[in-house]
């Protein structure tokens, strides 16, 4: 085959393009500390940065979820707390009033102190959250309690689940049903009656009714403690997702920057040779090729 002149011109041409693109690939690299910058760079690589990445961002979603399954249960067991407290203060004062040796002026600051602490769990009943109430089952936009003009509690009790993990998703809320239920708000109604004389039975009766409601409390709290333990072994666990995912991104698109400046450096030595050969391959006058 004969080779002429405008053959020798256009591999020469070709081969320093070729040499441009792969230093000008080198530079970005060390530029940006990514070995793909765009999916032509290697699309095997690509891909599988592409399914790291949302992998990592399926992680990162799952660590927000998680902080919002605390946010819920934190508060849950803060407003359970207070709510134990206050049933125990309850319980309490029916065990004063119950001994006999007061007179009704007293058993009547008593019922006052009574509806207080009945208002004081109305109010822990209509915790909120970011805006959403905690225990109105799934119904998070409406109040549980209200009173318009009698006393109306939610009887919602359907689970509030957030996905912490791949299928798994954790029940956040507290059956409200079984703590701030119609039934607390009716037996201490009933214990004020008693205490100002005009309920039927006696005060101690409303000792077990209240420290029924106590039990439940606790109980409620121990379930919710036992969730709580759950979710911080799902957050570690999610936690090594999040170290793994990131590995294996960075794996697949950061630049090795010692392995670039060295591949760098070889190109440009084999560039320089590339227009050192042309220089004498391709002449660019008659004259010069006479010489």
């Amino acid at each position: 085959m004969r080779v002429t002149q405008n053959m020798l011109s256009n591999n020469m041409l070709r081969n320093m393009n070729n040499s441009y693109a792969k230093m000008n690939q080198y530079q970005m690299q060390l530029a940006t500390g990514k070995k793909i910058n765009k999916p032509s760079d290697d699309p095997v690589s690509a891909m599988q940065a592409m399914n790291y990445r949302s992998n990592l961002s399926g992680v990162e979603q799952y660590e927000r979820n998680i902080g919002e399954v605390h946010k819920w249960m934190d508060s849950t067991d803060a407003a359970l707390d207070e709510a134990t407290q206050t049933i125990q203060r309850l319980n309490e004062l029916a065990v004063q009033a119950s001994n006999g040796t007061y007179e009704q002026d007293q058993l009547d600051n008593i019922a006052e102190e009574v509806r207080q602490l009945k208002d004081h769990l109305k109010d822990i009943g209509n915790t909120q959250i970011n805006g959403k109430y905690i225990f109105n089952g799934n119904d998070t936009m409406n109040k549980p309690i209200t009173e318009n003009p009698d006393l109306q509690v939610s009887d919602n009790s359907e689970a509030v689940t957030i996905e912490v993990s791949d299928g798994i998703e954790m029940q956040v809320n507290t059956d409200p049903t079984i703590v701030f239920g119609e039934d607390l708000f009716k037996d201490i109604d009933t214990f004020i009656g008693r205490l100002e004389g005009t309920g039927e039975g006696n005060i101690d009766e409303s000792i077990a009714d209240l420290q029924e409601h106590k039990d439940n409390f606790v109980n409620a709290r121990a379930d919710l403690g036992a969730r709580m333990n759950r979710v911080e072994l799902m957050e570690k666990r999610v936690s090594l997702n999040e170290v793994t995912a990131t590995k294996n991104l960075s794996g697949a698109e950061d630049a090795d920057i010692t392995k670039v400046i060295m591949n760098l450096k070889i190109q440009e030595s084999v560039h320089r040779a590339t227009l050192s050969a042309g220089s004498r391959i391709i002449q660019p006058t008659l004259v010069d090729f006479l010489r």
